[in-house]
This record gives structure tokens, sequence and C-alpha cells, in this order.
């Protein structure tokens, strides 16, 4: 099967030698993503809900670009600065993903990229 490279300027430029995602068959790789609008090119707030809301909403981006959404992800894996904001990440997260919620592993980082807070990553089906 052949790799396809996905690309949009809805969601922050990688800031490294990587993509945004690649789609391999009807499996798309998202590359994490971080609170940063790309409209303004910096983190949309100091708050954990607020970073997590962007995070979701670039990730979505990047999956719609794909062809997919957020409905098709089937694995998420969610970075946290501090696991103490769990709960916080967490009430915002689950409105993202209301019906059969994908798998996620949760962990604790030492630092994120440009100071964020959180960092959510996910694999998901393109219809």
């Amino acid at each position: 099967m052949e790799q396809q490279v996905i690309v949009t300027n809805q969601a922050p430029e990688p800031i490294g030698p990587f993509s945004q995602a690649i789609q391999v068959g009807q499996t798309v790789y998202v590359s994490a993503q971080i609170g940063v609008d790309c409209s303004i090119g910096k983190l949309v707030a100091e708050n954990i809900e607020a970073q997590t809301h962007q995070a979701l909403k670039n990730l979505e981006a990047v999956l719609h670009a794909a062809g997919s959404s957020l409905k098709q992800v089937v694995k998420t894996t969610v970075f946290l600065t501090d696991l103490a904001e769990f709960k916080a990440m967490n009430a915002v997260y689950a409105q993202s993903f209301v019906e059969m919620p994908p798998a996620r592993s949760t962990l604790q980082v030492t630092g994120l990229p440009g100071g964020a807070r959180v960092e959510i990553e996910a694999v998901a089906f393109v219809p």
C-alpha cells in the first residue's frame, strides 16, 4: 500500500521533520496536535481547557483533510505536562467523543512544544 501525506492549512504546520498525518489504505495516523491557533501562530490560552479544545479542533481539521472525522477515531494518545489537569482535560475531551469514545492512553510528560500543556495524537479510519 502507498503512503499519502495529509496536509492542511487549517491546522498548525509541523515544527520539525514530520507530516501532519500519513494515510495508508483506509487508516490515517495523525501527528500530535497542541492548542495552537494557526491563524495567530500561538497557543490560544494558558488554561488546559482552551488548549484541549484547540488541540481537538486542530486534530479534526487534519482528519477532515484526510476525508475522516473525529467519529472515525479509534485510538488517541493524550500527553499532559501535569496529570493534576486530567479531570479538566477529560471534561473537554468528552465533548468531542460522546458516542463510542476511542481507546486512549494518557501520559504525563516533562514538557511539550511551545509550552503547551496538552498534546493529542490519533489513529482513525477513512470511510
